[in-house]
């Protein structure tokens, strides 16, 4: 299976189509795109027939089967899409697309539609069959660092253009919510006769349409962006997100770190202690900023506070969790709320 990137798929479109392609990740809005360009470019070759399946437990996987094996009187091309959520087709399933990709019709255009798919799912018997007869398009997220010149291509895809400032603020607004960056580009649209967008104009119309999540939340704490984590900790307040959820995205990292920093102090290399501790390749940059501005004792500190904050929630400590969740992203986020000598008297408390 050739693996393509996002901004390959547009060429690869071009020519012949493979009979399958398997399209994986967590950002529906791209994802959505992909498939929309998959199945504009099947139509363009007369594949004119669409079935849709939405694959879960209790799925018949001879459908897929029969539907390759079956068209219709007004159609000679057909594309069966599969949407499987958790990339996870079961014993069945893995049986069935394994033997379809050994010999995959002429006439028909099968597309798998996943979440991310980890490690052992491309590793799986399934998967490989896969790879030998289709194409596969990872979606990754646009991570904060990417977010503003994502925004400002798709301004220049929709003929508009705009200063820095501009898109800074549409980037803090909608905080890694895609889709409500285009809903908010297409409202531009109507608003411009020149195409051209001031930081004026952006405030004026755009809304607040964060989308906040306990792993935003932590990377912005990682990254040092205090700012920006005390108003993922709000939003997720006001959201109704459980303390405990939140205070298990911190503390994962921090206890991550802490066995990264106590293997650099025996002499290790940052690379290889985080390595050790499992840090996944994507996030190792992000984990690596913490620990250049983190000392060992600064997190072990962390962790107290965690374990304290743990206490509070389970009601054996006279104590805010929110509020302490507070200080402890302030504290990660490399801003100093509370003394460390404070910090300890409190957790005594």
């Amino acid at each position: 299976m050739a693996k393509l990137r996002s901004e390959q798929l547009s060429r690869a479109l071009n020519g012949a189509l493979a009979p399958i392609y398997l399209v994986s990740g967590d950002e529906p809005l791209l994802v959505q795109e992909a498939c929309d360009a998959i199945r504009n470019a099947a139509r363009a070759q007369d594949f004119t027939e669409r079935e849709l399946h939405h694959v879960d437990p209790s799925f018949d996987w001879g459908v897929l089967h029969a539907s390759a094996n079956s068209l219709s009187l007004f159609a000679s091309k057909k594309i069966i899409e599969l949407r499987i959520p958790n990339g996870k087709p079961g014993d069945k399933g893995a049986r069935a697309l394994t033997e379809y990709a050994s010999a995959p019709p002429d006439d028909t255009l099968l597309l798998i539609v996943t979440g991310k798919l980890d490690g052992s799912a491309q590793r799986s018997k399934w998967y490989k069959a896969l790879e030998s007869a289709g194409a596969h398009l990872a979606i990754w997220p646009v991570d904060a660092a990417q977010l503003p010149r994502w925004v400002g291509a798709r301004l220049q895809s929709a003929g508009l253009s705009a200063d820095s400032g501009a898109i800074d603020l549409l980037v803090s607004r909608i905080e890694g919510n895609l889709l409500a960056a285009v809903q908010e580009i297409e409202k531009l649209k109507l608003l411009t006769d020149d195409g051209v967008i001031s930081s004026q104009l952006m405030a004026s119309v755009v809304a607040d349409s964060a989308r906040y999540d306990i792993f935003t939340l932590a990377d912005k704490a990682l990254a040092g962006d205090a700012r920006g984590a005390v108003k993922s900790l709000h939003g997720l307040r006001s959201e109704g997100t459980e303390a405990p959820a939140v205070l298990w995205a911190l503390t994962r990292d921090i206890r991550q770190l802490l066995q990264c920093a106590q293997l650099i102090a025996q002499g290790r290399h940052k690379d290889w202690a985080m390595k050790q501790a499992g840090v996944w390749a994507k996030r190792q940059a992000i984990m690596g900023t913490a620990l250049n501005r983190l000392s060992g004792a600064q997190l072990q500190l962390l962790l107290r506070q965690a374990n304290g904050i743990d206490r509070a929630i389970k009601g054996m400590r006279n104590a805010n969790p929110w509020d302490e969740l507070l200080d402890l992203v302030l504290s990660f986020s490399g801003v100093v709320s509370l003394k460390p000598a404070n910090v300890r008297l409190g957790l005594k408390l």
